[in-house]
């Protein structure tokens, strides 16, 4: 079958499935609502705040708080993506309508990565703008330093989040295995091994800890030896091994 066709054949399985619906629009509904609560916490807040709080105040990232939880959302979407069809059984059907391995998997990779990049964009610009809305006259505007790069890098961030999820979910080939180490892994794990000393020099080259840099506009006052972009670029090489991870397993491994 043709990469057109396949492509075709994903999009078709994916906008027929409840859970692409679910999951997507919970990532946007966490995201935005959840940024907009801290924004507005954080207007009310700002003027009790000491004045280095203040003065290293960054109102765009403080928009997308919401985006902590709303990545868990874009986790399970990820996941569910490649290994419902394995948890289904229907595997082995798509694997003999599709006997290109590579094929099928880059193509199911490929809409399932621009629905998250269009989900994620849209959840970015949003999630700014209306958390700018909140924080009134302490937020930022699309035009200042820095301020675009950090919007869009939010799109980028939630995409590839989902991406990573993906070729764990290829590696495993089980949904609930998949769920069960991610979940905890972003939820506790990186956000304790970034945070205590004696872990934070290895927590940083996580794939979120250095994926989040993005979206920061005020830079923080550590030794982080990478900059914004240069932490997008970590969280690729994690999104890029794990892909290769799952296609190395979808290659040798018989469907199951």
């Amino acid at each position: 079958m043709a990469a057109v066709q396949v492509i075709r054949s994903e999009w078709t399985k994916m906008r027929s499935v409840a859970s692409t619906v679910w999951t997507l629009s919970l990532a946007v509904v966490v995201t935005i609502a959840l940024g907009m609560l801290i924004s507005a916490l954080s207007r009310n807040q700002f003027d009790s705040m000491p004045v280095q709080d203040r003065l290293t105040f960054d109102p765009t990232y403080v928009s997308f708080a919401g985006m902590s939880l709303g990545q868990l959302a874009m986790i399970v979407f990820g996941v569910l993506v490649v290994s419902n069809e394995y948890s289904t059984g229907m595997i082995r059907v798509s694997l003999a309508a599709v006997p290109q391995r590579g094929t099928f998997l880059f193509g199911k990779i490929a809409v399932a990565g621009a629905l998250a990049l269009a989900v994620g964009m849209v959840t970015s610009f949003a999630a700014f703008f209306l958390g700018q809305a909140m924080l009134g006259p302490h937020g930022a505007r699309l035009g200042d330093p820095g301020v675009l790069r950090a919007v869009v890098g939010g799109g980028l961030y939630m995409t590839l989040i989902a991406m990573f999820s993906m070729g764990v979910a290829a590696m495993l080939r089980s949904p609930m295995l998949s769920l069960g180490i991610l979940m905890p892994f972003f939820f506790l794990i990186s956000n304790i091994l970034g945070n205590v000393d004696a872990t934070k020099k290895v927590g940083r080259f996580l794939p979120d800890q250095a994926g989040s840099r993005i979206m920061q506009v005020v830079p923080t006052a550590d030794d982080t030896p990478y900059g914004p972009w240069g932490g997008l670029g970590i969280m690729g090489l994690w999104v890029i091994a794990a892909l290769a991870g799952g296609y190395v397993v979808l290659k040798r491994r018989d469907a199951q």
